[in-house]
């Protein structure tokens, strides 16, 4: 019997032969990281490093509360915890300091991706695209199915 493993890397590889029209993976969007004292965070970025941030933004779908923090490349986003829901409220209980909660890259084509990773064994952690923080359809994919990584595919 196949190990779930080289089952889900089998069925990737055949999903992105067959998919391989379908849509395409784009570039690195976002490295998100949640932090215990978003103010505190923004400074850092800002004053002490020379970056251009964005205001709060508060999410409540999302239970999150973020600012971004713009690169030539790419941008940064620091969530806090906003609500007693909130997913990023049992991350720092985890990890009092913070650290790195998920990473972000663009796809042309949610629906189909979404089709693609879920034929492949990929476990989606919604099961229909929400509006992520640019206002863009996201879906999380399981960490457990990505090489630990809590993994978010934004359409571009």
């Amino acid at each position: 019997m196949l190990s779930r493993r080289v089952l889900q890397s089998t069925c990737l590889s055949a999903a992105r032969r067959s998919n391989a029209k379908l849509w395409t993976l784009g570039r690195l969007n976002h490295v998100a990281i949640a932090v215990p004292d978003l103010d505190e965070s923004t400074a850092f970025y800002r004053d002490t490093l020379g970056a251009e941030v964005s205001g709060k933004d508060d999410l409540p779908e999302h239970g999150v509360t973020t600012v971004f923090v713009n690169l030539p490349n790419t941008k940064l986003e620091l969530l806090h915890p906003l609500g007693e829901k909130s997913p990023i409220a049992g991350f720092l209980e985890k990890n009092k300091k913070g650290g790195i909660h998920h990473i972000c890259i663009e796809v042309d084509d949610i629906r189909a991706a979404m089709k693609s990773c879920a034929d492949a064994g990929i476990r989606l952690l919604n099961k229909e695209p929400k509006i992520g923080a640019h206002g863009k359809p996201i879906v999380f994919l399981h960490p457990a199915d990505c090489n630990g990584v809590l993994t978010e595919l934004e359409e571009a």
